[in-house]
């Protein structure tokens, strides 16, 4: 579940407590934890399916609209079930693929498992390797400026690379990323 930024400070201080979406399928659970990109993550303590009429001026402040009426609007765009969902901002999380990209003790099964998946994401145009050796020459270099190396956009290539980090190949920096050491001891296996 995605969370516009301008809303992840007053998730923080307890001011938005609820998000109304409308979905064709469920996006959350309830008890899930979503992370916002920011830092952080919400649970999901109520989950509940809706008509618009049920919605109350509370209920849209507590999603951060000033107004029934604003939030109204901004739902008048979407499709599907109308869902109220409650949150309580949990705090930091931790992440696996951090733990995960420091782990460098590579097995073969291990090394075999990451090459069928980046084959299965190369797919008919290969890019997985190209990326990891170009950040491993590049460490710290802006996207935008690496993009044009592998032939790619610059949010394809943002894109592809958190597939990678989602594998604990790459870790992004400040500014850039680096290889891991997971993805340097798989770099060395290949």
């Amino acid at each position: 579940m995605l969370f516009k930024s301008i809303t992840h400070e007053p998730i923080r201080r307890g001011e938005i407590t609820l998000t109304i979406r409308r979905w064709r399928a469920p996006q959350a659970k309830l008890g899930g934890q979503y992370r916002l990109w920011s830092g952080g993550a919400v649970e999901v303590t109520s989950l509940e399916v809706i008509e618009e009429s049920d919605l109350t001026e509370a209920d849209a402040r507590a999603a951060g609209f000033k107004s029934l009426a604003m939030l109204g609007r901004w739902l008048g765009k979407q499709e599907g079930d109308l869902y109220r969902i409650g949150l309580r901002y949990i705090g930091e999380l931790p992440d696996p693929r951090a733990e995960l990209a420091e782990d460098d003790q590579l097995s073969p099964e291990d090394v075999a498992d990451l090459r069928h998946r980046l084959d299965r994401m190369d797919g008919d145009h290969p890019w997985t390797r190209d990326v990891l050796w170009l950040i491993e020459d590049n460490e710290g270099v802006r996207a935008g400026d690496l993009a044009p190396a592998v032939s790619m956009e610059t949010q394809r290539f943002k894109t592809n690379v958190r597939r990678l980090k989602a594998l604990g190949l790459t870790q992004s920096l400040g500014t850039g990323y680096r290889i891991s050491p997971r993805g340097a001891a798989f770099l060395e296996a290949e």
